[in-house]
């Protein structure tokens, strides 16, 4: 049979067959072999772009080779500039992957990584899916994810998803009729697992409830449900166990780097220590030991186009005292919560909405370096921002269109720029808050 989501990645220049196998060659180190490993990756990268990375050279003036905790951590404020100042010798914004964070945190910007260190990527994801029996080259995806509204960029992800053998549910109307039209689908489509962000499919799930219907028996094919981008709470988790029928996996990733963390066949969330290695460090930078809370830092070890080395990703967690350094495991992520929004014609959004409307905010030239929406009345919206200059009329009226446009006419949206925005706890901005009860 032909292997469509391989071939489309070979397509565009990943090569997907190379990266399988040394993956799988990395999985089969000994502890002694990986401990090697690891080390001279991280000190490789650290190397890498010392010598070839302008802005990397400026940010590690006193590194030492030798010492992993002279090597700076780096934040997303330092990426907050032309993506072009930031990329290594040699790479361009046309013979590398280029995207834009989804700005959950409240700090988006523009990412690059090399072909090679995306077809690893790739390649991590599709060994962790392919614990649940899931392979993407023949099993059918629902995905509960957003979609570009813009023409272009919605037939381009309509294609791609056609390429992906999967079918989209928007999240942007989680009414009752949406999912009524949702549920029909399940019962027509034989579909294999299910994919998205957290809180569309957690409403999903409570309407199956009011039906009293449960997923599987509607659509028998149905094997996982990986959930991601969100905090799944225990409840929930509970819920979607109960009115889907089958196995529930929290997947945790960022668009920038690569799957972090990936629920196991024994329910520990495990660590991606192939590609990615992952510290828990403290406020003053210190490294802690398993078994304490402290700031999610990561290093990519293979892109060279674009440094993410030490890179506070905004994160709170602890790692298991059970790790190793061969199989780390999250034993718990603080943070990524996103409410709902209510709308005035009784139709509600997932938070999730705002990521995908915000980003007709955010420009290659680092203006806007945070925001956030607060929502006070079913009908009344403010965006909270801080950049370097106030956001002009136009761009104002492009942004409230846009928020009309995937919600509903009749909301009031209003701007307020700001020196600064209050954080929670864990350090991160929550970017949609409703104050609605």
């Amino acid at each position: 049979m032909l292997q469509l989501f391989d071939f489309s990645l070979k397509l565009n220049g990943f090569d997907i067959n190379k990266a399988k196998l040394a993956l799988w060659k990395i999985q089969t180190l000994t502890d002694d072999e990986f401990d090697g490993y690891l080390n001279n990756k991280r000190s490789e990268v650290v190397a890498f772009h010392i010598q070839n990375n302008p802005f990397y050279k400026s940010l590690g003036e006193n590194i030492d080779l030798n010492d992993w905790e002279s090597v700076p951590v780096m934040t997303k404020r330092h990426l907050q500039q032309p993506l072009e100042k930031r990329l290594s010798d040699g790479y361009t914004t046309k013979n590398t992957y280029i995207n834009k964070t989804s700005g959950s945190s409240g700090d988006p910007f523009i990412f690059a990584k090399d072909k090679w260190c995306h077809a690893l990527t790739w390649a991590e994801i599709m060994d962790r899916f392919g614990w649940f029996g899931i392979d993407f080259n023949t099993s059918k995806q629902a995905r509960f994810y957003g979609i570009p509204l813009d023409k272009k960029d919605y037939y381009k992800e309509r294609l791609k998803d056609w390429f992906s053998n999967r079918y989209r549910f928007s999240v942007f109307d989680l009414s009752d009729n949406a999912f009524e039209s949702v549920l029909a689908k399940f019962q027509s489509t034989s579909f294999d697992y299910i994919n998205g962000y957290t809180s569309p499919i957690v409403q999903f799930a409570k309407f199956l409830k009011r039906k009293e219907v449960v997923l599987k028996s509607v659509c028998p094919t149905l094997k996982v449900c990986i959930v991601t981008s969100e905090m799944l709470f225990e409840d929930d988790k509970t819920l979607l166990e109960t009115q889907f029928g089958m196995p529930i996996v929290n997947e945790y990733g960022a668009s920038e780097l690569d799957l972090i963390a990936f629920e196991n066949t024994e329910d520990q969330w495990q660590v991606n220590s192939e590609t990615l290695y992952v510290e828990i460090l403290d406020d003053n930078d210190n490294i802690l030991p398993y078994g304490k809370e402290g700031r999610i830092v990561i290093t990519s070890l293979y892109n060279k186009a674009h440094p993410f080395i030490r890179y506070d990703i905004g994160d709170i967690g602890i790692l298991s005292e059970e790790s190793t350094l061969q199989k780390p495991i999250l034993k718990k992520l603080i943070g990524r919560t996103n409410d709902i929004a209510r709308l005035p014609s009784g139709k509600t959004a997932a938070g999730l909405t705002f990521f995908y409307i915000t980003k007709s905010v955010i420009e290659n030239d680092g203006n806007v370096s945070e925001f956030v929406i607060e929502q006070s009345h079913l009908d009344a919206f403010k965006i909270k921002y801080v950049s370097k200059n106030a956001l002009s009329n136009d761009e104002k009226e492009t942004i409230s269109k846009a928020m009309i446009q995937y919600l509903e006419p009749g909301i009031s949206i209003t701007f307020e720029r700001v020196a600064k925005l209050d954080r929670s706890k864990s350090g991160k901005l929550k970017q949609f808050t409703s104050f609605i009860n």
